[in-house]
């Protein structure tokens, strides 16, 4: 079998109804793993591309404004994957910011991948379902500061070292975490900066690939870092960014 190939896992990726999310799903259901799309919106769509890509996946409604909303989800399903990727952001000037939007963001990209990933790695050990992978999605804003976005500056920063502690605790206990920083993708949530000449230019030129990332680049890193090709990577956050940091 292909070092490659990811046939026979089940997956759970989070937050896979649209863009950097969908992407994962399909490909790692192009690569063999049965792919279960959680979120809170219904991932019609997602499923639909990964009949098409001939694989299999289902749909399961979490939403992850309760941190704790992936309690008991792992238990007894035979999981091996799990992928981090829902995410909320607030946008206001530091000295503005509520701590209801504080709040609100923290608790579902912080507070709540690291409980969902306690109880998939607590059910992969309980069920011996190993070796195993976690892949949370980072940001660029896991290592610079960004502006008006400060609970997603933080909360970034924390899945960043989430990933590198939760590696030291379980690379021997054969579980794989790593984290994956994506750079500017063309998704729905980029579409205005894209549609902005100024700011899509001053992108463009700081990005020394000359374009911007497409979310099936995220996938297939995804894919890889989830499969036996990537068994001896512990702890990295991996930037996926065009060159963007490089620069």
């Amino acid at each position: 079998m292909s070092p490659f190939s990811l046939t026979g896992r089940r997956a759970l990726v989070t937050g896979a109804n649209t863009g950097i999310g969908q992407a994962i799903a399909v490909s790692l259901a192009a690569q063999g793993a049965r792919v279960t799309c959680a979120g809170r919106r219904d991932c019609d769509e997602t499923l639909t591309r990964i009949a098409e890509a001939g694989g299999q996946g289902d749909f399961l409604a979490l939403d992850f404004a309760d941190p704790m909303a992936g309690q008991g989800v792992f238990d007894g399903q035979g999981y091996s994957i799990l992928v981090n990727n829902a995410g909320i952001i607030r946008r206001d000037d530091s000295l503005s910011f509520t701590e209801a939007d504080w709040d609100a963001v923290m608790d579902v990209n912080l507070k709540a991948v690291f409980f969902t990933t306690q109880a998939f790695a607590e059910a992969a050990l309980a069920q011996d379902t190993l070796p195993a992978a976690v892949v949370n999605i980072a940001s660029l804003l896991s290592f610079q500061g960004g502006i008006r976005v400060p609970s997603y500056t933080a909360s970034k920063h924390g899945v960043a070292g989430l990933t590198k502690i939760l590696a030291n605790e379980w690379a021997a206990k054969g579980i794989n975490v790593n984290a994956i920083a994506p750079g500017y993708i063309a998704t729905n949530n980029t579409e205005a900066l894209r549609a902005d000449p100024v700011r899509n230019k001053a992108i463009l030129e700081r990005i020394p690939a000359g374009r911007w990332g497409a979310p099936e680049d995220i996938g297939g890193t995804a894919a890889f870092l989830c499969s036996a090709a990537a068994r001896y990577i512990h702890g990295a956050v991996l930037n996926v960014d065009g060159g963007w940091l490089a620069r």
